[in-house]
């Protein structure tokens, strides 16, 4: 019940109170005059500068600022004015003004109008490095993306971002980003390339990209970056080449060669080529002293080296010609893990008593075009020395130069040109040089350049090379078409032999003073059926009256004694020719004139059914007087009817026939 008094009392004792609150005061009314609820003012304002305006609600209200409004602000009549500069960089950023409302007669009513003013901050100051100029190190094996330095500037408009901008003729270094001044590492560095960067840094209040027309101000700085060395480099002998292996960098050195004499000890530093032997450390920032050893090729002791210097000299005279490898080694003092190696070449020789020598003092030589040989008048300038110390004065072991110009070389003893030149004379040196000791000769060399002008309407080397081409393909051509036609005359030769010698054996039995006569026939059988051993007889017993017989018996007849028709024959004809022609019957060729022949090969079987063989006439012995003399006595005796003879002794000695002599132009 106590709890419940109490709560009731709290209540109602509050309600009480904000009754009185909000009653209005005594002798005060309200709402007689506004203004607006805040005012925002830029800073770098100019004083005078109107930034509210007062509202009277009821006539004869009078307006007047509270202290100490009125050492900030200002009224002129119902205008609220500036009466100072703001600045938003001042640690106040707000202002209240404060207006006193009070209607006539003074005394009736008032009332106090409070205005809030802040101060808008305004791009006005420009940003600010700590340093002109910045000062930083980094270790050339810096890993890409190490941070250098962060370098930032400072802008009294706090609230105002900066962006940054790096610029450098180097690729070394780069940003961050824009708004993040930390300057990293961009590539790998090698303080032997380079060991110092100068940067310059921009800083801008306003965006990079931006378009409007907004204030902007900017800061610069620079910063010298130094690239220091660090040992990552072994020993460099020298002379060497430097080369880039990827990121890293080498020094090649092709190691050094001298010469010593067999049984002589050498006094002193042993001379190398192409020079003393030594090195550096190939980390100059550092540069660490070097210490020299012999690793090997040195077992029988003739050699020793200054470890400190890397001078080689010589313990002992070497008594056998040899060639000699020595290994140097050249280490860091302090860090013996950075090493490198070298090869020296020592070349044991016999003593030598003369130079080689020119056989003249000078040389002078003509040349016209690249690769072409120089001339001496009509002859090629042949250049040649000789060497007493040898046999027949021939130095297997010479070889020849050309100082004062790399365009020539001499191969064999004969000058070349290798590239154009223009037209000169060349005052040159050639020098002949005995490998094996290093003792040379020299002697003077004039080569007169001139290049050779072709004559008007004459032909160069180029004209002729294209004529030559051209008939090339020509000859090419003709060959093919040869080719192919020998290729079809041998695939066609058979066919047209066997026509050729038809037609010559058919011209050879069918041309006479008579004419051509039809349908002979050559066979056999009718000397296969004679029961007379003395062979073909003139007798009734060896000829009948078959058809068979009467052709073979047409057959031995002359051409010109038969008729165009076989039926115009009368029996008298045909008796008168029995009696005139012998037939002959022989193992050998008769060659007398006037003579129809039939002849028999040697190892025919009669009863075989061997076909009749046409042997060609191939008599080569006959001279062409001869082959006159008989076409002659053909001609005188082609009215006369031939003889005919039998040989008993070649009846079965094989059938051929021949019908006289065939034409000269016939290859039977």
């Amino acid at each position: 019940m106590d709890a419940i008094q109490s709560h009731f009392l709290m209540r109602t004792s509050l309600i009480f109170l904000l009754l009185y609150l909000f009653q209005p005061s005594a002798g005060i009314e309200t709402e007689i005059c506004a203004g607006p609820t805040y005012v925002d003012v830029e800073e770098n304002n100019s004083v005078g500068d109107v930034i509210a305006n007062i509202t009277i609600i009821h006539p004869g209200v009078t307006l007047k600022l509270k202290p100490p409004s009125d050492n900030t602000f200002r009224l002129q009549g119902r205008e609220l004015l500036t009466a100072i500069v703001f600045d938003h960089e001042n640690p106040v950023k707000s202002y209240d003004a404060t207006i006193i409302c009070s209607e006539e007669p003074p005394g009736e009513r008032q009332m106090e109008l409070n205005i809030p003013v802040f101060v808008v901050n305004v791009n006005d100051n420009r940003p600010v490095f700590d340093q002109n100029t910045y000062h930083v190190n980094v270790s050339e094996v810096s890993p890409v993306g190490t941070s250098v330095g962060h370098f930032a500037a400072t802008d009294q408009d706090k609230d105002t971002q900066l962006f940054y901008t790096l610029t450098s003729d180097s690729t070394l270094f780069k940003l961050r980003s824009p708004t993040i001044p930390d300057v990293l590492t961009n590539a790998t560095l090698d303080y032997e390339k380079v060991d110092n960067v100068r940067l310059v840094l921009y800083a801008q209040d306003t965006p990079l990209t931006t378009r409007e027309r907004s204030p902007s101000f900017t800061a610069t700085t620079t910063i010298m970056v130094t690239i220091t060395d660090q040992d990552n480099r072994p020993p460099w002998f020298q002379p060497c080449t430097k080369q880039n292996n990827g990121e890293a960098v080498i020094c090649y050195s092709t190691g050094y060669t001298g010469s010593v004499f067999l049984n002589q000890i050498q006094t002193g530093v042993l001379p190398l080529k192409p020079g003393p032997l030594y090195a550096i450390d190939g980390d100059s920032g550092i540069n660490e002293e070097i210490t020299y050893l012999i690793l090997s090729g040195n077992d029988d002791d003739y050699f020793e080296i200054n470890a400190n210097m890397g001078n080689i000299s010589m313990l002992k005279p070497v008594n056998k010609p040899d060639t000699i490898h020595l290994t140097v080694l050249a280490a860091q003092k302090k860090n013996r893990n950075q090493f490198a190696t070298t090869t020296v070449t020592i070349s044991v020789l016999l003593k030598s008593d003369f130079r080689p020598q020119f056989q003249k003092s000078s040389y002078k030589g003509l040349i016209t075009k690249v690769g072409s040989m120089a001339m001496d008048n009509d002859k090629p300038l042949f250049i040649h020395a000789t060497d007493k110390d040898y046999h027949e004065e021939i130095n297997p072991f010479i070889v020849y130069s050309v100082t004062g110009s790399d365009d020539f070389r001499i191969i064999n003893g004969y000058l070349f040109m290798m590239k154009d030149l223009p037209d000169s004379m060349l005052s040159l040196h050639v020098v002949a040089t005995d490998k094996s000791n290093g003792e040379s000769g020299r002697a003077e060399l004039l080569v007169e350049v001139k290049s050779v002008i072709i004559p008007p309407g004459s032909y160069g080397s180029q004209d002729m090379i294209a004529l030559g081409v051209t008939l090339g393909i020509l000859l090419f051509a003709c060959l093919v078409v040869i080719g192919v036609l020998v290729h079809h005359m041998r695939k066609e030769k058979a066919d047209w032999r066997k026509i050729y010698e038809v037609n010559v054996f058919r011209s050879s039995l069918g041309q006479s003073s008579g004419g051509f006569k039809k349908e002979f026939q050559y066979t056999n059988e009718a000397f296969q059926n004679t029961a007379d051993e003395g062979g073909m007889g003139s007798g009734p017993s060896a000829v009948d009256d078959t058809p068979l017989t009467q052709a073979v018996r047409k057959s031995m007849l002359p051409l010109h004694t038969l008729q165009s028709d076989d039926t115009s024959y009368t029996g008298s004809d045909k008796a008168d020719s029995e009696k005139e022609v012998k037939p002959i019957l022989t193992k050998e060729r008769r060659m007398e004139e006037g003579y129809k022949a039939v002849w028999f090969k040697e190892d025919i079987d009669p009863n075989a059914k061997e076909e009749v063989v046409i042997i060609p006439d191939s008599r080569v012995d006959d001279s062409e007087d001869e082959e006159d003399e008989e076409e002659e006595e053909r001609h005188k005796s082609s009215n006369k009817t031939p003889k005919m003879d039998t040989d008993d002794t070649d009846r079965d000695s094989g059938l051929g026939v021949k019908m006289g002599d065939p034409p000269e132009d016939s290859n039977l």
